[in-house]
C-alpha cells in the first residue's frame, strides 16, 4: 500500500494523508486500492480495501461521506454512519475525517494546536460555492489553521468552459491568475484547483499551505481518475489526531 503524506507534520499529534491506487484487491477498472462503494467495484472488495487501510494505520472506521459536491460540513462521529456532506471536523481523538477523491481536490484542515482538524471534498463547484470557508467556520481561529491539499487534478489537464471561469471571476478578480486559454480548444480555459483552493483560504486568513504536487490525470500509475478514465475508484484523504 503506497500512502502520500504531507512533508511536514500539519500540527502536533496530527496524522494526515492520501491513499493510492496501489495496494488493494480491486479488478480493473477498480484496480486495486478503491474505496469508494459507489462506483460499480463489488462491495467485498471495497470492504476488504477499507479493511486493510484500517488494518495497516490501527484506525477507527473514518467518516465515510456521501459526497453531493455541496459545502455541507458535519461532525466525524466513529458510528458507521454515512453522513451527506462534503466535509467534516473533529476535536475527539481516534476518529478520523475522510473525504474521496478521483479529480476532485482533497483539503485537510489542522488547527496548529493539534486540537481540531478537518477534510473537505473540494470540486469546481465546492470551491466556488464555499467549501472551504465553511470548513474553517468550525474552527475557532481560522487563522491559526494550517491547511495540505492532497492530489487532484493538475493545471495541466483540468479544462473547463469559460462559464466557470467567469462564475470565479465573478466572485474574485483575483481568480483570473488560476485560468490560461487551453490550447486545444477555443473557448475552453485550462483551470488550476490549487490555486483557486489557495486564493480562497488566503482570502480567509489562512496562511500555512502546503501540497499541491500531484496530478491525479497525468499520474495513472498512482491515481484515479474520473476525467480520464470515466468508471473508476476513488482515493481517501484522512486526518485525525492520534
Amino acid at each position: 500500500m503506497k500512502l502520500i503524506r504531507p512533508e511536514q507534520m500539519l500540527a502536533p499529534g496530527v496524522q494526515a494523508l492520501s491513499t493510492t491506487r496501489a495496494g488493494g484487491v480491486s479488478e480493473a477498472p477498480w484496480d486495486s486500492l478503491n474505496l469508494g462503494d459507489h462506483v460499480g467495484d463489488r462491495p467485498g472488495a471495497v470492504a476488504e480495501n477499507r479493511c486493510r487501510l484500517q488494518t495497516s494505520l490501527a484506525l477507527a472506521q473514518p467518516q465515510w461521506l456521501t459526497q453531493v459536491h455541496g459545502v455541507q460540513v458535519v461532525e466525524a462521529r466513529a458510528d458507521g454512519v454515512v453522513r451527506e456532506a462534503d466535509g467534516c471536523w473533529t476535536r475527539t481523538p481516534g476518529v478520523v475525517c475522510a473525504v474521496m477523491t478521483a479529480d476532485c481536490l482533497p483539503v485537510l484542515f489542522a488547527d496548529e494546536r493539534g486540537e481540531q482538524v478537518a477534510a473537505a471534498h473540494a470540486g469546481w463547484r465546492g470551491l466556488l460555492n464555499g467549501v472551504l470557508e465553511a470548513t474553517l467556520d468550525t474552527f475557532h481561529e481560522p487563522e491559526r489553521v494550517r491547511v495540505w491539499l492532497g492530489p487532484a487534478i493538475g493545471p495541466q489537464a483540468f479544462e473547463v468552459g469559460s462559464e466557470v471561469r467567469s462564475a470565479f471571476m465573478a466572485r474574485d478578480a483575483e481568480a483570473i491568475a488560476a485560468f490560461r486559454p487551453s490550447p486545444a480548444h477555443a473557448d475552453r480555459w485550462l483551470a488550476d484547483l490549487y490555486r483557486l483552493a489557495t486564493l480562497r483560504l488566503q482570502a480567509a486568513g489562512v496562511s500555512m499551505i502546503t501540497g499541491g504536487e500531484h496530478c491525479t490525470y497525468t499520474e495513472q500509475d498512482l491515481f484515479f481518475s474520473y476525467r480520464r478514465d470515466g468508471r473508476t475508484g476513488r482515493m481517501a484523504s484522512l486526518i485525525w489526531i492520534a
